[in-house]
């Protein structure tokens, strides 16, 4: 996007100041649709480094996502979790990712996520 869409990023700082994770939210980014709920970043950058420090390989990179956030200013990125990007019918991965988006990268977005079939 060009120009920030307001309405999106006055979402994303409720969610920011509610420490909400119960918003579902589909977005179109860089051709790709994104569907899945968002998390304060807080919260977001706390599970990424749950999940890094339990690898064996990845460990070292955990501590990057426990580094205080800098917020000045309203939100410039999404945080997805139980996200998937949808290709087709399927949702990729099954079990959801942790996807952060750029909110200026965002060209269409709805409220609520769409549903999805593995079959």
């Amino acid at each position: 996007m060009s120009q920030l869409d307001e309405l999106l990023v006055d979402v994303a700082t409720l969610v920011e100041s509610g420490q909400s994770n119960q918003m579902s939210l589909t977005v179109v980014t860089g051709g790709a649709v994104i569907t899945g709920r968002l998390a304060p970043e807080a919260v977001w950058r706390q599970r990424v480094s749950e999940v890094l420090a339990d690898s064996a390989r990845l460990a070292e990179f955990s501590a990057l996502f426990t580094a205080p956030t800098r917020q000045d200013g309203p939100p410039a990125h999404l945080h997805f979790h139980m996200a998937r990007i949808l290709q087709g019918t399927m949702g990729i991965p099954e079990t959801g990712g942790m996807y952060r988006v750029s909110i200026a990268d965002v060209s269409a977005w709805t409220m609520g996520d769409f549903s999805y079939s593995d079959h």
